[in-house]
């Protein structure tokens, strides 16, 4: 690459680090396209990689959905039916002949009322300790985290003091007995990591009379009555007033009576560093967020993959190992996220006393020890020219940069005692070393075309290897 060339990469890497281009920020946001597009993205996002996403609520008493599509098709025609999302109980148990309304049957009785969950959950809540979840999450190497404030099935986890009208609803299910959202801000906020709440504006079912049952039923059972925008519209606006969220993610869509730019320029005014995501249903967004999906290309706007530790996000006892993303899968994910200008929003699903599963807790711990001691080349790091490469000896590789600094990760272990990386150009002078190792120096032996490393027969770590070329990018 020659010197002009790689000016190009930088300025890409510069842009693609804050997912915008430099903007002034307004003194005031006005509810229009053209103000929030000036809402600059915030260096601690842009910088944070990780977040830990939690699902919790009624559906986490009982915990269930059907393994039968180990795929996310959301297109298939019967995916509503066998829908592995253990958080849409509640839609699932209405659809005739589920595996899920014949799991409720079985277990709960024929008159079983799914509402009737709440008092469960609000006797096993009690037990929950929002300061070992904080850190959990903060040992787990997150830097933000996001909970489920509301989900589709209408119970807040606040006492919100907007009344939900729905006259079908009791009233010990229309929120949590615990201010869950305001002893997990408090927690999160002791350590460092930034907290943020996740709202499901598109759907409430509450205000709904029967399920989806078909993909097609996706836009029509979204309540769009002036009493619903107007609950969406209160109820958010008490969660920015009340717990200043550092990223308000809203879910599905937002109803068109429930004045979505209103919303959007009320937060960042109260909240000039937060983030929005791109699920308002209007065109604007901090970032956008594919669901189980990964890019394969940088993305110059910053991004967020949202996804669960197995195939749901809410609480399945049905999972187990097998279920859940295996160790050095997870860490590979995370490292290519990142390098295509991604953050990470890695979910859990705790049951209803707020126990998360063993077998997420381990892969939890895994990804903490990893980033513990690989963190340097994925926090606050920009992408370089290209994301991703395979060394000669068959290695896949990605990249990473900081400063004048080049971050290579191998992703599992390198199949020989050599790194020979064809597209970094040659440079004299550098120095390597592997992350967790810096004591030894690396030899790399520079060829007139590519940089070949000369490994030590011993490397540090497990799953994933990160090497630091210092200086490369003067």
């Amino acid at each position: 690459m020659d010197g002009k060339a790689l000016l190009i990469g930088l300025t890409l890497g510069a842009a693609c680090a804050t997912g915008v281009p430099a903007a002034q920020a307004p003194a005031k946001y006005e509810p229009t396209i053209e103000s929030l597009d000036k809402h600059p993205l915030p260096d601690w996002y842009a910088g944070a990689k990780l977040g830990i996403f939690i699902h919790w609520g009624l559906y986490s008493v009982p915990g269930w959905a059907p393994l039968t599509h180990p795929d996310h098709d959301f297109s298939s025609n019967d995916y509503i039916k066998y829908d592995p999302y253990a958080e849409w109980y509640l839609n699932t148990v209405r659809v005739p002949g589920s595996p899920t309304e014949a799991y409720d049957r079985e277990h709960y009785g024929p008159h079983h009322n799914y509402y009737q969950f709440a008092e469960t959950f609000n006797k096993e809540s009690k037990k929950w300790s929002p300061d070992a979840w904080a850190q959990t999450f903060k040992d787990a190497g997150a830097r933000y985290v996001v909970l489920t404030s509301k989900h589709h099935e209408g119970f807040t986890l606040w006492p919100s003091t907007t009344p939900n009208p729905s006259p079908t609803l009791p009233l010990n299910a229309r929120h949590a007995e615990r201010d869950i959202v305001g002893d997990l801000t408090a927690a999160v906020n002791k350590t460092g990591m930034r907290m943020g709440l996740y709202y499901s504006g598109g759907y409430d079912w509450t205000f709904n009379t029967g399920p989806i049952e078909v993909n097609t039923d996706y836009e029509t059972v979204k309540p769009q009555s002036e009493a619903y925008g107007k609950y969406a519209n209160a109820q958010i606006h008490e969660l920015i007033a009340k717990y200043h969220p550092a990223v308000l993610w809203n879910d599905i869509d937002w109803p068109k009576t429930g004045k979505a730019l209103e919303v959007e320029a009320d937060y960042y005014n109260a909240i000039p560093d937060g983030v929005i995501d791109d699920r308002f249903g209007i065109k604007h967004a901090d970032f956008t967020s594919p669901e189980y999906e990964k890019l394969d290309t940088i993305s110059a706007k910053k991004w967020e993959e949202c996804r669960g530790l197995g195939r749901s996000f809410g609480y399945n006892r049905a999972e187990g190992d097998a279920e859940t993303i295996a160790p050095g899968e997870l860490i590979a994910l995370l490292v290519d996220i990142v390098s295509k200008n991604g953050n990470l929003l890695l979910d859990v699903g705790p049951e209803a006393d707020g126990t998360i599963p063993p077998v997420q807790m381990e892969r939890l711990k895994t990804l903490g020890a990893w980033l513990k001691q690989n963190g340097e080349a994925i926090y606050d790091t920009a992408p370089w020219t290209h994301a991703t490469s395979k060394s000669a000896e068959g290695d896949d590789l990605r990249f990473t940069r900081k400063g004048d600094d080049l971050y290579v990760t191998v992703l599992g272990k390198p199949k020989a005692g050599t790194l020979t990386i064809p597209d970094v150009p040659a440079k004299q002078g550098i120095s390597v070393t592997q992350l967790g190792n810096e004591r030894v120096e690396l030899s790399p032996m520079v060829s007139p075309s590519v940089i070949r490393i000369i490994l030590p027969a011993k490397l540090n770590g497990e799953y994933a290897y990160s090497f630091k070329l210092a200086g490369y990018l003067r």
